[in-house]
């Protein structure tokens, strides 16, 4: 069961050029990663395989709304993350948030 009481999961959907995705990645983890999960916690990170296809999915936790824009302003004033953030740009086609409240019996994400 969920070991914290109150939790907000971002689900954040991003569409990068075809045949891009595998720069993409090794782009975020070498050079945001570190930086990003300063401010919000990662639960998960995939590609689809269906759907959308060339999406990378990522799953980032946060206490509550408040928690999160607290953390994103934050990030945004980060100098390393500001000078991250035009390395990735190029690679977006699309963007999506989706906030997700876990039920009382969900497992720990």
């Amino acid at each position: 069961m969920r070991g914290e009481d109150n939790m907000l999961v971002e689900m954040r959907t991003y569409r990068i050029t075809a045949g891009k995705v595998p720069e993409f990645l090794k782009i975020y983890q070498d050079e945001g990663l570190g930086i990003i999960t300063q401010y919000a916690r990662l639960r998960g990170c995939w590609t689809q395989d269906s759907g959308t296809l060339n999406s990378v999915v990522f799953w980032w936790a946060y206490d509550d709304y408040s928690h999160r824009a607290a953390q994103r302003e934050r990030l945004a004033a980060d100098p390393q993350w500001q000078a991250f953030t035009p390395r990735i740009v190029p690679y977006l086609e699309h963007q999506e948030s989706v906030f997700l409240v876990p039920a009382a019996f969900c497992p720990d994400v």
